[in-house]
């Protein structure tokens, strides 16, 4: 089962560290093995939260999402959107801008920084409207029922989510967007850029995540009228839906996945402003993020563990605000790994406890009937 699931991860990584050795020695072997952990640190709730989506779709879907979806996330996300930004921000051609990657890599690296404000309000901004749809929800198993139980009653207020959001951002770019620090330690004011970007994240999250829940409940329609016709000997196919409905859950998870990758992108040039090892390095990691969703769908690890995408959203949130901080203020990527590892670990553990006592409770209602005291 371990092979079978991440025996590509296991061959990419063995590509990509002997393409390191090649590339720049031994040195660039160690700097794309750090990338490559950095990278599933910060990637734990990620592989959580893309499980919750993945085990709706069938096998077929599960086969693009570690196919054509790695692709996406390693060539698009960790080598060729750090290029585009550059492109953009500095209005260069592509190919100027790959050029100034591979030869000027401390100017590419300068205009990356800059860049920085509005990836992180985009980012900031998809990530947060997740964790807000999510605590705004009323579900039936809570896990800090303290304070979910009051954000589900406030959730049945409309758009509460987009208002909360709007206001997070206003204060983002009224406060650290308007000290924002340029490369070189001189500020500047890109409060206008902040809110731009961030009212872009607003409405991608807003597209995408709506498209995926639309098409969603028209497949869980489809799949009920399916069953009902089934029963009255009239049987029908819902291939195309469930293909539409899947395409579109499909594209939600890659704008998620980019959502999260921002962070990775812009910690990588604490360690290195090489665009090929840090290609390398991220892609590695990546690929261990993709093997890790597809097993925690197979082994069926979020139904065991009914707390972790709980833990997995919180985690979300933290990275939203810490990516809105980022704005102005250097955080530590170890820092940023270690509060999602950590709130990962508190809903496993609380999971576990959980599922203990419930094994107890069962023992002692089983003991009851038989008229055998518990642990006897």
């Amino acid at each position: 089962m371990i092979l079978k699931t991440f025996g590509w991860s296991f061959a990419v990584t063995a590509l990509g560290l002997v393409a390191a050795v090649f590339y720049g020695g031994w040195t660039a072997f160690g700097i794309v093995a750090i990338l490559s952990v950095l990278e599933i640190s910060l990637s734990f709730d990620n592989a959580v939260v893309n499980a919750g989506i993945l085990k709706k779709m069938n096998a077929f879907w599960q086969k693009i999402f570690l196919t054509l979806g790695i692709l996406i996330a390693v060539f698009g996300m960790r080598l060729v959107f750090p290029v585009v930004i550059v492109a953009v921000s500095a209005q260069l051609g592509p190919i100027e801008a790959v050029e100034l990657a591979l030869t000027d890599k401390h100017r590419y690296q300068e205009l990356v920084t800059d860049a920085h404000p509005a990836i992180a309000a985009f980012g900031g901004m998809f990530l947060l409207m997740i964790f807000l749809d999510f605590v705004f929800e009323d579900r039936d198993i809570k896990w800090l029922s303290w304070l979910e139980r009051p954000l589900a009653k406030l959730g049945k207020v409309d758009m509460l989510s987009v208002c909360v959001a709007l206001v997070v951002l206003l204060v983002s770019a009224m406060t650290f967007a308007t000290h924002a620090h340029q490369h070189g330690g001189a500020t500047v004011d890109k409060a206008e850029t902040v809110l731009i970007a961030g009212v872009a994240g607003l409405i991608t999250y807003m597209i995408v995540g709506g498209l995926s829940g639309y098409f969603e409940d028209k497949l869980e329609e489809e799949e009920e009228a399916d069953e009902a016709d089934e029963r009255a000997g009239r049987p029908r196919s819902a291939m195309a839906l469930a293909g539409k409905a899947a395409f579109f859950m499909f594209l939600y998870l890659e704008v998620l996945d980019a959502s999260f990758s921002f962070d990775g992108v812009i910690g990588a040039f604490a360690i290195t402003n090489d665009i090929v090892l840090m290609a390398l390095g991220l892609g590695i990691g990546a690929m261990y993020v993709r093997s890790l969703t597809v097993y925690l769908v197979r082994q069926g690890t979020l139904d065991d563990y009914v707390y972790l995408e709980h833990g997995a959203h919180y985690a979300i949130g933290a990275l939203a605000v810490i990516l809105l901080v980022t704005i102005q203020y250097q955080i530590n990527e170890i820092i940023t790994g270690l509060v999602g590892v950590v709130l990962i670990g508190w809903s496993f553990w609380s999971s576990v406890r959980r599922n203990r006592a419930l094994a107890a409770a069962e023992q002692a209602d089983d003991g009851e009937k038989t008229g055998v005291p518990s642990g006897v």
